[in-house]
């Protein structure tokens, strides 16, 4: 990437248990129709060069790599990247080890920032994919993920960024204003970086767009609930400290009456994200025979 290189050493440490319990709600919520057109793309890619190398940015446990591998046709070589050691010695021994026709896959890991990327190691590189990344990035450095990815002609499907909208039932009177919370609580600055948090998503579709690339978007949501009762309890202990902590808000007693309405069945809490996929220019998308 071009510009001053920034790491992102101050990037949260997430713990296993948390992105263990997240795993089947991200695999439920991420967008199944942006794969007909991105499996079509990267069957041109197989028919040239008969493999895929698909580079998976702050991997965490491996979840994406989970989640996408078995969904496509052909041999193919994951590097999973991330900025913490523990987590890349999880995700590579827990890596799906099939491609949908039974193809191998294999898994390599590198110790390494997202902002250490560059158009060179993307040079054969047949897909980017991340999850959840997104909203830890400057509008900067979104910028130079794009024009990195453009410059290398390498495909960007890039899952589950916040969009801060999340919606309560029952509902409750500080429910608006802990979400507006939450949403200023993501644009926050470290270190002189201004994190764009729910912007993100938006941020990347322009910065590709700009580029002449096709984007298209679609909505990833979280249903949580009693089906989902330890993910909703851990998810609440989170978001509301976080959410009420710039409005000035003592928000225990909230909390509490919403992990009682969550033990008893009454809660359901839905959270949204977006997904895009980036294609060169020229590419067909079709979604149309998605949906």
């Amino acid at each position: 990437m071009s510009g001053e290189r920034v790491t992102l050493t101050d990037a949260p440490r997430y713990a296993p248990t948390w992105l263990e319990l997240r795993e089947p709600a991200d695999a439920e919520a991420r967008s199944r129709d942006l794969l007909v057109p991105l499996r079509r793309h990267l069957a041109e890619t197989l028919a040239t060069r008969g493999s895929l190398l698909i580079r998976d940015l702050g991997c965490g446990t491996g979840s994406m790599q989970r989640w996408l591998a078995p969904q496509l046709d052909g041999p193919q070589r994951w590097i999973l990247q991330d900025h913490d050691a523990d987590l890349l010695a999880f995700a590579s021994a827990n890596a799906a080890e099939a491609a949908a026709d039974a193809s191998r896959v294999t898994v390599m890991t590198r110790h390494a920032d997202l902002t250490e990327l560059s158009p060179g190691d993307l040079r054969s590189t047949s897909l980017i994919t991340a999850s959840a990344l997104l909203d830890l990035l400057s509008v900067d450095e979104i910028d130079r993920l794009a024009a990195t990815c453009v410059e290398a002609g390498c495909p960007a499907l890039i899952t589950l960024s916040v969009t801060g909208a999340v919606d309560f039932s029952p509902a409750d009177p500080l429910d608006e204003e802990l979400a507006a919370g939450f949403a200023d609580h993501l644009r926050h600055h470290v270190e002189g970086r201004e994190l764009l948090g729910p912007d993100a998503g938006g941020a990347a579709a322009d910065a590709f767009t700009r580029r002449g690339w096709v984007v298209e978007q679609r909505s990833s949501v979280w249903r949580l609930g009693a089906a989902h009762a330890d993910l909703t309890a851990e998810w609440l202990r989170g978001w509301v400290p976080a959410a009420a902590a710039l409005r000035g808000h003592d928000a225990e007693d909230y909390l509490t009456r919403r992990l009682d309405a969550l033990a008893t069945g009454d809660l359901r809490v839905t959270i949204h994200h977006t997904d895009l996929l980036a294609l060169p220019h020229g590419a067909t998308t079709m979604l149309g025979a998605a949906e």
